[in-house]
């Protein structure tokens, strides 16, 4: 065994991928020769009560830790997700819906109807659309009504039952929900596209073993070569992993301080 305890392993990132990465915790274990326990955090607010060995985090939060002297997490690896539109990069987009009744065209249409977003520390929900309105000086008032929808998949929701006018999805919660829901793509449509932005990394706890961390990072990078693994990774629209450098998140980074520097951090 390569740890003394079960290896902690967590996901703060939407539900319905929730199965792939239970299946990448237990994988991790196997190869790792160490049990494993597998948590679930509501928010990201919950990392530090959760205190994951390894994690599956949003870009977002990844930058805000990073901040901290010391960082308290490093990169371990980042997917990549399939499809022609990532072009085999660690990207991702949030893609705009609205009702599919709606007469929307485009995110411009959107002013002075109400938006709903997952948490405010999300990237997809809320960074990348803090950052567009920021892009199109809108900083106050573009919006009738903001709501935290709490989930990705409750803003789908809300919008599929007209509750909500629009929202921004992460593109393979979208996916996955367009997949396993086909009734929705009779509810919603999409209007507009809102990034890419660097996608959701896998981080470790900086104090871990270096070589628990080397190894770990290791299973993840050749993952997809084992034909049950890409199987299961294909669930969830994953591709397979890359390498992830700190640089890598500095299109996020870059969202971040333009809002900060602006004094605009809360849509409303």
């Amino acid at each position: 065994m390569v740890v003394d305890r079960p290896l902690r392993i967590a996901t703060f990132l939407a539900p319905n991928v929730y199965p792939v990465y239970a299946y990448i915790a237990q994988y991790l274990g196997r190869k790792l020769g160490c049990p494993t326990e597998i948590l679930v955090g509501d928010s990201h607010d919950k990392f530090d009560s959760l205190h994951p060995d390894i994690a599956f985090i949003c870009g977002l939060p990844y930058v805000l830790m990073m901040r901290q002297g010391p960082p308290p997490v490093e990169l371990l690896a980042a997917p990549v997700l399939q499809g022609e539109r990532f072009a085999g990069k660690p990207i991702y987009y949030s893609d705009v819906i609205v009702h599919r009744d709606a007469s929307f065209q485009s995110f411009a249409d959107l002013r002075g109807h109400s938006w709903a977003y997952n948490e405010e520390v999300s990237q997809s929900g809320y960074g990348i659309t803090r950052h567009h309105l920021l892009t199109l000086s809108a900083t106050s008032g573009f919006f009738s009504q903001v709501v935290n929808a709490g989930w990705h998949q409750k803003a789908i929701e809300m919008v599929a039952n007209k509750q909500i006018d629009a929202a921004a999805i992460d593109c393979q919660v979208l996916m996955i929900e367009l997949r396993d829901h086909p009734e929705l793509s009779g509810q919603i449509k999409i209007i507009d596209a809102l990034g890419p932005s660097t996608i959701q990394p896998v981080v470790a706890r900086t104090d871990l073993p270096a070589s628990l961390k080397s190894d770990a990072r290791g299973v993840l990078l050749e993952l997809a070569d084992d034909p049950d693994a890409r199987h299961q990774l294909a669930q969830g629209y994953f591709d397979h992993f890359v390498p992830a450098t700190d640089h890598d998140y500095d299109d996020i980074r870059a969202m971040l301080h333009a809002a900060q520097t602006a004094n605009f951090m809360i849509i409303h």
